[in-house]
């Protein structure tokens, strides 16, 4: 308990000397020019606190979970519920999804919410391919967000091209933008491939602003056409949905249709991930992502392997793009900065690389977490890298990390005498 109390001392008072000029004194330029400053240290005072009692707690978690390489001191009722919990919550948590329109139809801003949220998690699972799988740290990833969102704008408005049509040419061009990445990065890992992506999504963006005969530069594109079910339009007008039905027109059934739309083409990334994986092009992804060297030792065509990852990671995330467009009606590069490519990089890596379902709970647990932190205005921000922190000690490799192969023996399998050089199998 003694070694418990000192660290937790310890950590208030590195705490104390974080944020004693971060919070305990403001401030702010005066009417006139001069510098004013206030103290805070109230404030101060109870975040020294909040860290002491958290470092405490944290390490009687430590304790009551057992030290690794021990057994853990939990009972065996908690496993089984904690087992069962985990085989429970992707179901229904997909089942709570599909409802939240009927729960919610009356609260427009929690169906905002929802849509940004399905949107992100599309956006994770489209980059968790690239970095979760095949083991490419990108940092550009708004580029093809982009490049999905004014592609559809692009032929929408000048050809006059349904959503529907304009849908899989954004993925095309989308993947096509990732192949061209690709090429000049087959030669780099690590830092160095991160270097470049961040600079290919920099390149993306500041064509956008500069083009302005194309893209209209700052200004953006306005006027984005809005996506029908197979071509019935969700306006008041004589041929829209709600006439040809007999009901009353409101303005929540085009947010609804949304919704399902954004949730059909999560679902549908979701599926095609999972099949993926189950191919050869995901084992040698995984292959790649655990050793670039042995995975040329085995004959693994590493161009084909790191091309198709970044063409099949950015189609998704320009599908994501055109749905963007045609919800918004108008975008801009204010809209795909390098805080987009960090924002989603950071649901991957917080929800572990490699897992869908953790994917989608780091999606709604930081989305949704600005959201719920909104009331505590500039400690929002605060209080939300804590808690990040605090995950990344508690589950260093994301909410559920998981990094094992898709297909593994079962058993071990002796191998004959003649094909080994020690002479036994």
């Amino acid at each position: 308990m003694a070694f418990i109390l000192k660290k937790a001392l310890i950590s208030a008072l590195v705490a104390l000397v974080l944020f004693s000029l971060m919070i305990g004194i403001r401030t702010e330029a005066g009417p006139t020019g001069q510098l004013i400053y206030w103290t805070r240290f109230g404030d101060l005072a109870a975040i020294v606190a909040a860290v002491f009692a958290g470092s405490i707690a944290v390490e009687l978690l430590r304790w009551w979970w057992g030290p690794v390489g021990t057994i853990a001191i939990v009972p065996p009722a908690v496993t089984r519920a904690l087992a069962l919990a985990r085989r429970a919550i992707a179901p229904l948590l997909l089942i709570f999804t599909l409802l939240v329109p009927v729960i919610f139809y009356d609260q427009r801003y929690i169906l905002d919410l929802g849509i940004l949220v399905l949107t992100y998690v599309m956006l994770g699972w489209g980059l968790n391919v690239v970095v979760g799988l095949a083991g490419l740290l990108d940092l550009g990833y708004v580029a093809f967000y982009a490049v999905g969102a004014y592609s559809y704008a692009l032929l929408a408005t000048n050809f006059g091209l349904s959503f529907w049509v304009c849908l899989p040419l954004a993925g095309i061009l989308a993947s096509l933008w990732g192949v061209m990445l690709g090429f000049p990065v087959l030669r780099l890992r690590g830092d160095y491939l991160a270097i470049v992506t961040l600079a290919f999504g920099e390149i993306i963006r500041l064509v956008i602003i500069n083009w302005q005969s194309l893209t209209g530069g700052p200004n953006g594109v306005s006027g984005i056409p809005r996506p029908t079910l197979f071509g019935i339009p969700l306006d008041p007008s004589d041929n829209g949905l709600a006439a040809r039905l007999g009901i009353e027109f409101s303005a929540t059934h085009r947010i609804v249709f949304l919704f399902y739309l954004i949730l059909a083409l999560a679902l549908l990334t979701n599926w095609v991930t999972i099949r993926l994986r189950r191919l050869p092009i995901g084992r040698a992804w995984e292959a790649l992502r655990e050793d670039e060297v042995a995975c040329r030792a085995l004959g693994i065509n590493i161009t084909t392997t790191k091309l198709t990852a970044f063409a099949t990671g950015a189609m998704f995330g320009g599908f994501a793009g055109a749905f963007f467009a045609t919800r918004q009606g108008f975008i801009s590069p204010e809209s795909f900065t390098f805080n987009e490519s960090a924002l989603v990089l950071a649901i991957v890596v917080l929800g572990g690389m490699g897992s869908q379902l953790g994917v989608a709970l780091a999606a709604l647990t930081m989305i949704g977490g600005f959201e719920l932190f909104r009331g505590l205005e500039q400690y929002r921000m605060l209080v939300f890298g804590v808690a990040m922190v605090l995950l990344m000690i508690w589950r260093p490799r994301g909410l559920i990390g998981h990094r094992a192969p898709t297909v593994y023996l079962e058993h071990s399998q002796a191998i004959s005498s003649d094909l080994v050089k020690e002479g036994h199998g």
